[in-house]
């Protein structure tokens, strides 16, 4: 099948996501009117920035016919090391988030380096540093949140990247940041060798290799992709919230993952793209914040997210046998 092709499938997908989006938040605002709020409307993209930063990372090692399962621990871990230098060594903000960006590259890189080089299965890879930045998080705050400092604070400058306060009313400005971010990396992957030779990856990684490509190298650095920009959710998450605990990132790679895959993003690799996968990162954000409104709860929320995947997989199978 030609490149075209696929993307003219992608480019049909996120069609359809943004259907369903329209279809959601028409059905929260009829069955819960309290739903059509500016709050609601916050609330959906608080949680979509550092979820969809994530997705952006995962989408890379997906396509490569892989999987991160440490994004969710690991942005706990690198929000938890910020704050740790922050409080205990003094450092100024600008070198924690620095610090973050760092660590998180470091276990992109050793991922990359157990699949790519070493020849462990992604999901085997990526559960053991899953294990690791859960342990090392706790570690680092003993077991104990970890605040960031307040926007009220001159060194609280980095919070007003994502949201700040006008006359008492947030403008989350975040999400400029974030489709910034998704219309670059949806370029580099549709446009560059970067981006070509990661989804050829995906497709035949024997090929692949036959036609000269430097296949490790390419899939190590999908791996780098994806610590990067866990660590850069690290960031907008802690800029986000107060204060930060060890064990708030449960699930979170799932949510990231389940939406770049609602998107359009295969999970047996070679097809998919970023503005897919915030598409379908919304979807998710949508179904875990509206849910509430109608009186489901979270139990609720998780048998539907699972529900959507089972779908969106199966659509997935369906044209890959047509």
């Amino acid at each position: 099948m030609s490149k075209k092709t696929n993307f003219g499938k992608i480019n049909g997908r996120e069609a359809m996501v943004v259907g369903i989006i329209i279809v959601m938040v028409a059905l929260f605002s009829i069955l819960s009117p309290t739903f059509r709020t500016y709050s609601t409307f916050v609330s959906v993209l608080d949680m979509s920035y550092y979820i969809a930063l994530m997705a952006i990372g995962v989408t890379f090692t997906l396509i490569t016919g892989g999987v991160d399962l440490s994004i969710g621990t690991g942005l706990i871990c690198y929000s938890l090391f910020g704050g740790y230098l922050i409080v205990h060594k003094d450092v100024p903000v600008v070198v924690a988030l620095i610090a973050c960006l760092v660590l998180s590259i470091l276990i992109g890189a050793l991922n990359g380096l157990l699949v790519a080089i070493m020849d462990l299965p992604p999901f085997l890879a990526t559960l053991c540093t899953c294990m690791i930045t859960r342990g090392l998080g706790s570690l680092l705050s003993g077991g104990f949140g970890v605040s960031w400092p307040s926007s009220l604070e001159p060194e609280g400058w980095f919070r007003k990247i994502f949201r700040f306060t006008v006359n008492g009313k947030v403008i989350p400005i975040g999400i400029v940041v974030v489709v910034v971010l998704v219309l670059l990396m949806n370029f580099i992957l549709k446009h560059t060798k970067i981006g070509r030779y990661t989804i050829a990856i995906g497709s035949n990684k024997e090929a692949t290799k036959l036609a000269g490509v430097n296949v490790k190298f390419y899939h190590v650095f999908a791996y780098v992709i994806s610590g990067f920009f866990a660590g850069l959710a690290a960031i907008a998450y802690s800029a986000t919230y107060v204060t930060i605990y060890p064990g708030s990132g449960a699930g979170f790679e799932l949510d990231a993952i389940g939406g770049a895959i609602v998107g359009g993003v295969s999970a047996s690799g070679g097809v998919g793209t970023i503005t897919g996968a915030f598409l379908g990162v919304l979807v998710i954000t949508l179904m875990k914040v509206g849910l509430p409104f109608i009186g489901l709860q979270a139990n609720w929320q998780q048998i539907f997210t699972g529900l959507v995947l089972i779908g969106a997989v199966l659509i997935d199978v369906v044209k890959k046998k047509k």
